[in-house]
């Protein structure tokens, strides 16, 4: 092992003479920036606030003696999340080493809430649960699409009760990318073909909608959408919440329509006129042949396109809505706290950086998966 490092670290930092001089330059400032960052981590920052204000920035301005309603719909949330990783690859126990590590750390903060590890702690356990579940047990993972769908049910009812405007923090944020990735991708599905119609009517529709969603910015389309439903659908009096989801949903589903043509393109053509040559209806050969090579073509891309709209969440502030970095930015103005902002933005990186992380391993694993299972 040591050998192997030794003989990696020969080989990529110090193989030539420039590699050297950029390792003699670059390493001391990495170990220099480290140790400053930690230092101030572990003898400096006061996490305490963290801890304090973790109700706020996992669930807004939710009142706090409904607090519970958020965080039931956070496990529902975490489960669902949880078996879906569970039918990509198994559950090991140093995902659970790692998922524990969340409830650990609000535990450690000595003026912290006890009530907010525990409630922390319930959403790993959920998560841990669910992963569990469709890692072992097969017959689950066909009950995947139906338990989803109720949960989230589940989670509207839970969420609700008090006002869905007052919805916020953490939660929001991930309400929304959910929902949007969920929505957009069918709609992707049907631009993409509509613009390889071979009726010119529709083909044009579904060009010009895909060309203009992606020639304005998301802020336009999302304020553009909350003040035009109100007016073209009054009787609906749809929530912020649930135009701001509309907005979201418009604006990525013409880039997960590109996404999708780019892979019905890398489909062989050879394929489908050999079907054609069987017989075989054209939705028959789109549903079983061409769709499910140009989806894991283009996993990756997809993928991405959910830690776009993650990123891109904390935009629904100007509907006034409550996100999970406009939390963080409520907590900085309260004068109280107005000497805590590092900590504050050092969360949020962290924890922003944490899901993205999580994203792109779980869509790792998931392109390695399609891999195995196209072999």
């Amino acid at each position: 092992m040591i050998a192997t490092s030794m003989k990696w670290t020969r080989h990529n930092l110090f193989g030539k003479p420039f590699d050297v001089a950029l390792s003699l330059l670059v390493i001391p400032g990495a170990l220099w920036l480290a140790y400053s960052i930690l230092d101030w981590a572990l003898t400096m920052a006061r996490w305490d606030i963290i801890v304090q204000s973790l109700r706020v920035l996992m669930i807004g301005v939710f009142p706090a003696d409904q607090a519970w309603r958020a965080w039931t719909a956070s496990a529902i949330i975490a489960a669902i999340l949880g078996a879906s990783l569970g039918c990509v690859f198994s559950f090991k126990p140093h995902h659970g080493l790692v998922l524990i590590l969340v409830p650990l750390l609000l535990l450690i903060v000595d003026h912290g809430d006890p009530g907010n590890a525990l409630s922390a702690a319930g959403v790993v356990a959920a998560t841990s649960l669910g992963w569990l579940l469709t890692s072992y047990v097969p017959l689950s993972r066909k009950a995947m699409p139906a338990a989803a769908f109720t949960g989230f049910i589940v989670v509207v009812a839970v969420m609700a009760p008090p006002d869905v405007g007052l919805w916020g923090g953490l939660l929001l944020s991930v309400l929304i990318t959910l929902v949007t990735a969920v929505l957009s991708l069918p709609i992707g599905i049907l631009l993409a073909f509509g613009r390889q119609s071979r009726l010119s009517s529709l083909r044009i529709i579904c060009t010009w909608y895909i060309e203009v969603m992606r020639s304005v910015p998301l802020i336009l389309v999302v304020y553009w959408i909350w003040i035009l439903m109100p007016v073209l659908a009054p009787q609906w009096g749809l929530a912020d919440v649930a135009r701001g989801m509309i907005g979201f949903t418009i604006f990525y589903s013409a880039y997960v329509a590109e996404y999708v043509r780019s892979g019905l393109q890398a489909v062989p053509r050879a394929q489908t006129e050999a079907a054609r040559s069987l017989g075989i209806s054209e939705f028959d050969i789109n549903r079983s042949i061409v769709l499910p090579q140009a989806l894991r073509v283009v996993v990756a891309p997809l993928v991405g396109n959910v830690l776009d709209i993650f990123n891109s969440a904390p935009l629904v502030f100007i509907i006034g809505l409550t996100d999970f970095l406009r939390a963080g930015q409520m907590i900085l103005a309260n004068p109280q706290y107005g000497d805590r902002t590092f900590e504050v933005l050092s969360f949020l990186l962290v924890t922003y950086f944490l899901v993205g992380s999580m994203i792109t391993y779980a869509a790792r694993k998931l392109e390695d998966h399609m891999a195995t299972s196209a072999r």
